[in-house]
């Protein structure tokens, strides 16, 4: 082999210089990829894939053979050859069977083709290559078995799915995200107990790994979804990240000028989707007089999106940012002037909070799309409403509370198909019938043991739920079978179309909500269909939206005060039908004068909220958001929640944080805050 000759790689190089010194075994392997690198970044992927490619050919005696072989097909992928970057892989691999990221990406490439059962064997290959794992390959069986589980999962696979993921964990349990899907996973599954420390991890690691949203289906404990919020938005973002300042806008002068303010939506869910449903007419409806409205869609491509091709013609400018970087997004929102914006997402699937973090627009407002506070230091303001968020509660919120009639706007255009027959449910005729069309991951053993409770004292009652799927739904019949009732007493509805599934509801008797995480835009249906909510209204924001709407229903007395006020009066609804009649009654009389769907007053109402922000962003008022010892709320929450209480009433709530707190600041000296630490609760303790 020749001696190797160094080559400039100051600016990017001429490729033909590069692939003669690759023929003439010139061009060491450090040097190639620098070149590669940087033709690659020019935007010469197909150059980078050349120089590849005679590299290869030309030195197939080098010992670093498989790397280049595998970064050949990372170029080759990236130019769009997806068939030569499969072939360059495998050719990676045979010259190294344990090269992990070889195994990885030839997946992935393998998973993008629709091969997915390829894709999981070459991933499995490799994790029972590394059975006995080693630490230098210990991140990428971890990586390997994180894909598995998220592939297997998408395939309903869900046991295959959950092992993968568990064994993923168990590697490296301080890798969050692997833990926040695994809980999430056995959450949808109603696998309980839903944090089943193993012999790797613990109890308490399993909660640190929960996500803010799986944990309000787990334990209603505002203060602690607060510091989980704050938590997680530190570890996405940094502590002290440096981001590009240049995108932050200087407030504009609107107020008296004539002028409108701007007013930007970013979400992945202006779509067909609960979010999407519950804004579309709102955005119908805004005063372009006063607001000019743009919106900013993350999500995944649609096409005959009935609900996004509205939402679209109802702004004045739609951009998708799916394929932008977050600094290219903030780029976008920062040149078209944006006055407020608002997140749309939280930290839910598909969400972009690192936009938010550029600050493109002078104010960041919470709403619609997240059930709590974002926790963040640049979501400075969240729109919710009296009965979530009571003037006492806004403790638990980072964010200035601004308040709409109802925090559940919907479409009241949405089309409703005919109401079917009880028998064309899948009903029995003559029976009450009990439902809730929640999602799985709501329903936790103690909701599930009050269910049981009241088809035990309402005999010949039935439960229609929602179909978690053939496994999770036999799994709730065993728990019934357990719990002393009749397995058939639980009916699972279907899958249907949104019109369908919109009729259905209205055939039920009674929705039970579920506790702590309970319906959303589930008990928006509900109400609309005239079927009557009881529910039981907890601190956090999950847990009191159901109140929110069944209250802005024109149902207050709906709400229950305790658990065991919650059988009582399911009970007594199924024993005197009559009574529940009333209350369908005064469904139906207030449907269309009612807060809930008074669309028009809610589009109008949030007018007046921008108007505002936009005023105290002018005056320079807009609010800081308060993070101190959230660190702290976080250890106490998570020995709370540890506990496994599941109800407990505000006043013993709070004296318990305060008693904790207490024993910090005997140990380090806590500054008072603005929550539960106040100077006057630290003179009282």
């Amino acid at each position: 082999m020749n001696a190797p000759h160094a080559i400039s790689t100051q600016g990017v190089p001429q490729n033909s210089a590069g692939i003669q010194l690759a023929r003439n075994q010139a061009l060491p392997l450090l040097n190639l990829l620098q070149i590669a690198e940087q033709l690659s970044v020019a935007g010469q992927k197909a150059a980078a894939a050349e120089l590849y490619k005679n590299w290869v050919a030309f030195n197939d005696d080098n010992p670093l053979l498989h790397i280049a072989y595998f970064n050949y097909g990372v170029a080759l992928g990236q130019s769009g050859d997806a068939a030569g970057a499969v072939q360059a892989l495998r050719t990676c691999l045979k010259i190294d069977p344990k090269f992990g990221p070889g195994h990885i990406n030839l997946g992935r490439l393998l998973e993008d083709s629709g091969l997915i059962g390829q894709a999981v064997q070459q991933w499995q290959r490799f994790a029972d290559e590394t059975a006995q794992v080693m630490p230098e390959r210990m991140s990428h069986r971890q990586m390997v078995l994180q894909n598995i589980g998220r592939v297997l999962e998408a395939a309903g696979q869900m046991e295959e799915a959950e092992a993968a993921l568990l064994q993923a964990f168990e590697l490296q349990p301080t890798h969050l995200e692997t833990g926040q899907h695994w809980a999430s996973l056995r959450q949808r599954q109603c696998k309980w107990p839903v944090l089943a420390p193993s012999n790797h991890v613990t109890g308490r690691q399993m909660l640190d790994a929960m996500s803010s949203l799986t944990l309000g289906c787990y334990s209603d404990d505002p203060m602690f979804q607060l510091a989980k919020a704050y938590r997680y938005n530190r570890s996405l973002i940094g502590s002290q990240a440096k981001l590009d300042r240049s995108f932050r806008q200087a407030v504009r002068q609107k107020t008296g000028t004539g002028e409108r303010v701007r007013v930007g939506y970013l979400s992945s869910d202006l779509r067909d989707h609960a979010v999407g449903f519950a804004l579309v007419e709102v955005l119908e409806l805004h005063d372009k007089q006063t607001v000019e409205v743009y919106a900013y869609y993350c999500g995944e491509k649609r096409v005959n999106d009935a609900t996004q091709e509205r939402i679209k013609a109802a702004v004045d400018s739609w951009a998708d940012i799916n394929a932008l970087t977050d600094s290219q997004a903030a780029a976008l929102i920062a040149a078209d002037k944006i006055d407020i914006l608002i997140d749309v997402n939280g930290y839910t699937k598909h969400a972009r909070p690192k936009i938010f973090a550029f600050r493109p627009a002078p104010v960041i407002v919470n709403f619609c799309g997240y059930p709590g506070s974002m926790g963040s230091p640049f979501h400075q303001y969240i729109i919710a409403d009296e009965v979530i968020v009571p003037p006492d509660y806004e403790t638990y919120y980072t964010e200035k509370v601004l308040r709409i009639a109802c925090n559940q706007p919907l479409d009241r255009k949405r089309a409703i198909g005919p109401r079917p027959t009880r028998a064309e449910a899948g009903l029995p005729e003559n029976v009450f019938v009990f439902a809730c069309f929640n999602g799985m991951q709501k329903i936790t053993p103690p909701c599930f043991a009050r269910w049981m409770a009241i088809l035990t004292l309402t005999p010949g009652s039935v439960l229609w739920l929602l179909t978690g799927g053939d496994d999770v739904d036999q799994r709730l019949r065993d728990a019934a079978k357990s719990a002393g009732v009749d397995p058939q007493r639980l009916i699972f509805a279907p899958k249907a179309t949104n019109p369908n599934h919109l009729a259905r509801i209205a055939v039920a008797d009674l929705f039970l909500d579920t506790f702590p995480y309970g319906a959303h835009s589930t008990a928006g249906d509900a109400i609309t269909m005239g079927l009557p909510i009881l529910t039981l209204p907890g601190k956090s924001f999950a847990a009191r939206f159901c109140a929110s709407i069944v209250t802005a229903g024109g149902t207050p007395d709906m709400l229950c005060l305790t658990p065991d006020d919650y059988v009582r009066r399911a009970v007594n609804f199924a024993k005197d039908p009559a009574s529940l009649l009333k209350v369908r009654e005064r469904l139906k009389e207030q449907r269309e004068t009612c807060a809930l769907r008074d669309m028009p007053a809610v589009a109008r109402r949030l007018e007046q909220l921008f108007w505002q922000m936009q005023g105290e962003a002018e005056r320079g008022e807009t609010p800081v958001p308060d993070l101190g010892n959230l660190d702290v709320y976080y250890e106490i929450g998570a020995e709370m929640v540890l506990e496994g209480t599941e109800f407990i009433d505000d006043v013993s709530y709070r004296q318990r944080y305060r008693e904790k707190l207490a024993e910090w600041d005997d140990y380090m000296s806590l500054p008072v805050d603005q929550r539960l630490w106040t100077a006057e609760a630290k003179s009282a303790l």
